[in-house]
């Protein structure tokens, strides 16, 4: 199988890399986890004129119809770059109205704006009780047609404040259903707060509010699964850029620093001990851009399989690369100071978004065809 991006996506990537590497270095991203915004509009316009809002947008809708492997290649660029703008929960809003709307009115509206870099989205996959099961839905709406009021709460949303439009799941007569939530809506209590990797999320309650069913063919809890596949198969690709910059820094400093009259970069056993960085990214590295190839894929189940194992190999790397990053470092490496620390701590954030290695190990082990080995 032939991984190999084609000129667009490489010439792409490099366009990317080159802005972030001038306009959003790892002083400028810190200045703007400090502000009271935690995000950039200056440089959320910059991704609009570079075309990341309407790369995943239909082009009937203005967008560039970009798939997951386009999409992957931008993810790992944000990832190295330790972007915080709420790109990820944008792309995963336009997935969902992609999967859940009809394309037309209201929808086509919402995916143009989006395009356009006039809307930011972010879906409300999870409930305080919930955990890690998507399918756990306490929020209620009642009503008839397009128009209804919801009523529940939703927790951890990320980028909630920053997003124009909640796409939020609920129930209506004991079944799963997808809603459009305007972010002014009446009868909403929000409640933002700073996660430990200098991203932003937020609480959401909902009284009685406002909501616009999407009505596509396929609205349901199955799409609602589908969608938090993708948001995870963006999280394992921005993961794979993010250890790219943390093996790379790693190496780096220890160039520099110095035991025993010489840098540490001279033992054998911290070679070994890189070495073995960069094995467990290459082999996320690979087991994601197998995802990206099967989440199209129309058997649900082999997308199920290649995204959980995905997440599963991603989140392994990610604590390893992670404890050898800080142990290289020594105590420079839980500080503020370096971007190995904000790195350390992406890193983890992403391995408990949208189920950790165990909950998707159990997840592919109940889906057909997982044997259990026989003594």
């Amino acid at each position: 199988m032939d991984f190999t991006f084609n000129d667009e996506q490489q010439q792409f990537a490099d366009t990317l890399r080159r802005y972030l590497e001038k306009s959003y270095g790892f002083e400028a991203r810190q200045q703007i986890v400090r502000s009271e915004a935690g995000v950039s509009a200056a440089h959320w316009a910059a991704f609009t004129e570079l075309g990341l809002t309407a790369l995943p947008v239909p082009e009937a809708q203005g967008g560039f119809n970009g798939g997951p492997i386009d999409m992957l290649v931008v993810m790992q660029e944000l990832g190295r770059a330790l972007v915080v703008e709420p790109y990820w929960a944008t792309a995963v809003g336009i997935e969902a109205l992609r999967l859940a709307g009809t394309g037309d009115g209201e929808d086509a509206a919402l995916l143009e704006r989006a395009a356009r870099g006039e809307a930011k989205l972010a879906v409300a996959f999870h409930e305080p009780h919930a955990r890690y099961d998507l399918f756990d839905v306490a929020t209620t709406a009642s009503g008839q047609g397009a128009q209804h009021a919801l009523s529940g709460t939703k927790s951890v949303v990320l980028h909630g404040a920053q997003a124009d439009d909640w796409i939020v799941p609920a129930r209506v007569a004991g079944e799963i259903a997808l809603f459009v939530v305007p972010r002014h809506a009446a009868g909403v209590k929000l409640t933002e707060y700073r996660t430990i990797d200098g991203q932003r999320a937020a609480t959401l309650e909902f009284n009685g509010t406002p909501a616009r069913r999407l009505a596509g063919k396929h609205a349901g809890a199955a799409t609602l699964e589908q969608i938090a596949d993708y948001g995870t198969l963006l999280l394992c690709a921005e993961a794979i850029g993010a250890l790219d910059a943390l093996n790379r820094a790693t190496v780096e400093y220890t160039k520099t620093r110095q035991q025993f009259g010489q840098p540490i970069a001279r033992f054998q056993a911290l070679q070994h001990r890189m070495v073995e960085m960069l094995i467990h990214a290459e082999q996320a590295r690979s087991i994601t851009y197998l995802a990206a190839m099967r989440y199209p894929s129309e058997d649900a189940n082999e997308r199920r399989r290649a995204i959980s194992a995905a997440k599963v190999r991603v989140g392994q790397a990610a604590r390893f690369v992670g404890q050898q990053a800080v142990q290289l470092h020594g105590g420079m490496g839980v500080t503020n100071e370096v971007a190995a620390a904000h790195l350390f701590k992406r890193l983890a954030i992403i391995e408990t978004t949208l189920g950790d290695v165990d909950h998707h190990l159990a997840r592919f082990a109940t889906l057909p065809g997982f044997a259990v080995a026989e003594d």
